[in-house]
């Protein structure tokens, strides 16, 4: 055989690439996968790691649960994943854990109705300290797979660039519904987008608002997108909190006039108030409007549909204190209360019946919004502070679940209303608001301020028969994410399908 010195040169360089991917392969599985370090003091705690995801229970098709050490104090941090039947993992890049999504998910169906065991390390300086191990408990019912969220300043002062943006809960993909500065006039005038809502959970039928430049209510019907102007001669304003009816095409609307106040010493930084508002109806087929309650000396806000769609729920103010009926709002908030009312409705004839008065928040000088009932219409869920309606700004906040078996006829109180045990879902201190149920009724989620009482966070916690587990935080790719992103994130909502119509196909509905 003749030699080819061109040919063996080839094959040299083939051998050479072939071994210096395998080189990089094995650098990159090693600085992923690092050693468990072979020394270390027992630190005797639980791991500081953020976020906090010792002995949760998640869903079983959640996204990674990444997490940091604290970087002002450990320059390291590997973590040890064991799963039931025995496999090991270990993971550490500087001082977060980041697990790759295949990885993730190959655990959590070995460990579903189970728990995965994490060990984590921290390195000082030169030395290591070991931290107990805690559990990661996987639940057999899987959360719905998106979420979408409308991402904000948290100051609402004033406003630049905004989103309404969804996520898929499995992974880490995030894509925009819409943005307010797509159809931005001549003035360079932006909008103010807002409350987004779906039809029981799909994206076929939904809407949102689009307030100040080129306003109206975008709404989605069986996949056609028009922008509509609910306002009448007859009502407050437009449609303002919206509420889908879980067949029909119809949607129940608060009308608002609504004010801000922003303060200096209150620790509650931002008031939302109402000067005035009523409960409307929209038919979408035939584009009209049925008031359901106008009384012009109270406020009625945030409409909820029952599952089976013949009661609508809201709340419902309870008149001032006589000295106090013609003050400024701007001094009589604090004492603005509402509670929980009902009305039954005939889907057929579009006829409500009287209003029954479900929860009475007022005589515990409280103050009820928000109410989410869940699919399988026993729980009730809403969010209970002192006084006012935008309970996301204030501290004392927080989300209480009662079942509504316990309501027969007569207004139920706290004394008698059997409320759940919700201190595995609340904070202390802080916000707490933005109840909602999972489709399948097995997870709440809520809006919470608790991590630095400034950006509210997208918080899930696992629901069984009346008895709650411990919230944890929406997970992400890269972990620090949850203190570099300088937005807040408002009004989230369940869905189990993406929004399939993209920004550019939504705009042409303001086109002239």
């Amino acid at each position: 055989m003749k030699f080819n010195p061109k040919k063996t040169m080839k094959r040299h360089i083939h051998s050479y690439i072939i071994l210096l991917v395998a080189a990089v392969l094995l650098l990159a599985s090693c600085a992923n996968h690092p050693a468990v370090p072979s020394s270390c003091k027992d630190a005797g705690c639980l791991p500081a790691i953020f976020p906090d995801y010792c002995d949760v229970m998640v869903p079983c098709n959640i996204a990674p649960l990444n997490f940091m050490l604290p970087a002002g104090e450990y320059e390291e941090c590997v973590a040890r994943f064991t799963t039931p039947d025995g496999s090991q993992q270990t993971y550490g890049d500087g001082v977060k854990v980041q697990i790759p999504e295949d990885e993730w998910h190959a655990m959590l169906d070995t460990s579903k109705g189970k728990s995965i065991k994490v060990e984590v390390w921290g390195r000082k300086g030169d030395g290591w300290l070991s931290f107990n191990p805690f559990e990661i408990h996987i639940a057999k019912e899987p959360i719905d797979g998106y979420v979408s969220y409308r991402l904000i300043e948290p100051s609402y002062v004033a406003w630049t660039f905004m989103e309404i943006a969804q996520r898929n809960l499995t992974t880490f993909d995030e894509s925009q519904i819409f943005n307010n500065e797509i159809t931005m006039n001549n003035n360079r005038i932006g909008q103010c987008i807002n409350c987004h809502s779906y039809q029981n959970y799909k994206t076929d039928n939904m809407l949102f608002h689009v307030r100040l430049s080129n306003s109206g209510t975008v709404i989605v019907n069986d996949g056609k997108v028009s922008r509509v102007n609910m306002k009448r001669d007859y009502t407050i304003s437009g449609g303002v909190y919206p509420a889908w009816h879980p067949t029909a095409k119809l949607i129940a609307f608060s009308t608002n006039k609504t004010r801000q106040g922003f303060h200096t010493l209150n620790p509650n930084k931002i008031e939302v108030y109402d000067l005035a508002s009523d409960m409307i109806l929209y038919d979408v087929e035939t584009d009209s409007v049925q008031v359901v309650s106008a009384d012009s000396t109270l406020l009625e806000i945030y409409p909820t549909w029952s599952p089976d769609g013949k009661y609508l729920y809201y709340g419902k103010s309870v008149p001032l204190p006589e000295e106090m009926r013609d003050k400024d709002i701007r001094t009589t908030y604090p004492k603005v209360q509402y509670n929980l009312v009902r009305r039954s409705f005939d889907v057929a004839t579009h006829k409500f019946g009287e209003e029954e008065l479900v929860y009475d928040a007022a005589s515990d000088d409280r103050s009820v919004t928000l109410p989410r009932i869940s699919p399988d219409g026993r729980w009730l869920l809403f969010a209970l502070g002192q006084y006012g309606c935008f309970h996301s700004r204030h501290h004392d906040a927080d989300i209480v679940c009662i079942p509504l078996d316990k309501y027969d006829g007569t207004a139920l109180t706290w004394e008698t209303c059997s409320a759940l045990d919700l201190s595995p879902v609340n904070s202390k201190g802080y916000s707490d608001s933005y109840p909602s149920w999972s489709s399948n009724g097995h997870w709440i989620m809520l809006a919470s301020r608790r991590d630095d009482d400034n950006y509210s966070r997208i918080y899930f916690a696992y629901f069984n028969n009346g008895k709650v587990e411990k919230a944890f935080l929406m997970p992400q790719e890269d972990p620090e994410l949850h203190v570099t992103l300088l937005k807040s994130y408002n009004r989230p909502e369940f869905m189990v399908e993406p929004v399939k119509i993209s920004v550019e196909e939504f705009s042409r509905v303001f086109d002239p």
